[in-house]
């Protein structure tokens, strides 16, 4: 065979390979567009259902108010009550039908960002060789808490009023100072309470997993053991919408940690550790005591 016809061969061998190239690429975009249409319409459907199920209960209650308001018509000596209870019904009804969100996060896309952010943060920490040590610092502006990574665990706690981070390179502190991932999340659950914000560990400490709970949903069940005189508190995590609560500032303990350290206007210690029979993650938030306090 002459080197024109291997040179022939060699050449068509070459186009019959980049023609398959070209076709698994085709069918690959092909693959990805339909994925993508897929996820579109599954999201759209879970966005329906979870607005559907709103709007089920609003119509539910406007019923009940209106059957209730036409037993008052028939019941006169309960008039009052019921009449009462129908206008509970029709303005709940109303409520939750124009109170019902356009769109839904699901977890799974709120916990990969998340662990992203936390992979960096982590990555960053263990590159300037700092310690585990996770320490909320209240910076005495209108209630504004910040996580502190110091390089040593022997160092004093910084002035954060004279701080502002995110790199700190003072000879007696080093470390980084970060705005908390629980920070947003407290400022909303600080919103929407009824009351005051407790500034004693017990009841602090049931706002705190009652918002992990009822108002975000972020675990299926948070109980809190108090040792208010050693200054400590550890709440059991059961089923993190979020992942292990042991990641870099996780959102969980981070919440936590800024709402003890808001609530109790001290700096607070942050260990995570794995859970018993009983629950998947222990977070304890340890903070110092006063002389006064222990006596």
């Amino acid at each position: 065979m002459s080197d024109a016809d291997q040179t022939e061969i060699t050449t068509e061998m070459d186009a019959d390979r980049a023609d398959e190239d070209d076709g698994d690429r085709l069918e690959l975009a092909a693959r990805a567009e339909l994925l993508e249409a897929e996820t579109k319409r599954l999201q759209s459907e879970y966005t329906r259902a979870r607005q559907s199920q709103y709007r089920r209960t609003a119509t539910g209650l406007a019923l009940v108010g209106v059957l209730t308001g036409l037993a008052g018509l028939l019941f006169p000596d309960a008039r009052t009550v019921l009449f009462t209870l129908a206008a509970v019904g029709l303005f709940g009804g109303v409520l939750t039908y124009y109170v019902t969100p356009e769109t839904f996060v699901a977890a799974g896309v709120g916990e990969r960002i998340y662990a992203a952010m936390a992979t960096n943060e982590a990555a960053i920490a263990n590159e300037l060789g700092l310690t585990d040590d996770r320490i909320y610092l209240p910076t005495g502006s209108a209630g504004e808490i910040r996580l502190y990574v110091p390089q040593r665990t022997t160092d004093e706690l910084p002035n954060m009023a004279e701080r502002s981070g995110p790199i700190v390179t003072d000879p007696d502190h080093r470390g980084l100072i970060l705005e908390p991932t629980g920070a947003g999340l407290f400022e909303s659950f600080e919103r929407s309470l009824s009351g005051e914000l407790a500034t004693v560990p017990e009841p602090l400490a049931t706002q705190l997993t009652d918002g992990l709970v009822e108002q975000f949903e972020l675990a299926d069940s948070a109980e809190s053991d108090v040792d208010a005189a050693n200054g400590r508190v550890t709440v059991a995590i059961v089923d993190s919408a979020f992942g292990a609560v042991g990641r870099f500032d996780h959102p969980i303990a981070s919440f936590l940690a800024v709402g003890f350290g808001t609530g109790l206007k001290r700096p607070i210690r942050l260990e995570v550790a794995a859970g018993d029979d009983r629950s998947d993650w222990l977070v304890t938030c340890r903070w110092d005591i006063d002389a006064d306090e222990s006596n």
